[in-house]
């Protein structure tokens, strides 16, 4: 076994999203850089930062929801958040990210 997947997969995924996410939005002390220069960034960690498996499979993913969300109100982006959810989990997305039950 390969010592990358003794890192629990969600970890080695959250890892590739918030980087990607961290990069692509706008803070208050920085502009979002590009989504291409974005994955070159990504690329650069691949093997040592990034599980390549998980990488290769966010790349093939990435530029549809980028496309779809990057320019996306917070309203818009929580209604979609709110229907994925549905589709796994009953009851209000809100109430399961305030600690409240669903």
């Amino acid at each position: 076994m390969r010592k990358s997947t003794e890192i629990p997969i969600l970890a080695r995924l959250f890892a590739i999203i918030d980087v990607f996410d961290a990069l692509t939005s706008e803070r208050p002390y920085k502009k979002p850089l590009a989504f291409e220069r974005t994955l070159e960034l990504l690329e650069e960690g691949r093997g040592t930062q990034f599980d390549p498996e998980i990488l290769e499979t966010f790349k093939g993913i990435a530029r549809g929801l980028y496309d779809q969300f990057a320019a996306t109100d917070r309203e818009t982006l929580r209604k979609a958040l709110d229907a994925i959810a549905m589709r796994y989990f009953s009851g209000d997305i809100g109430e399961m990210l305030e600690g409240g039950s669903p």
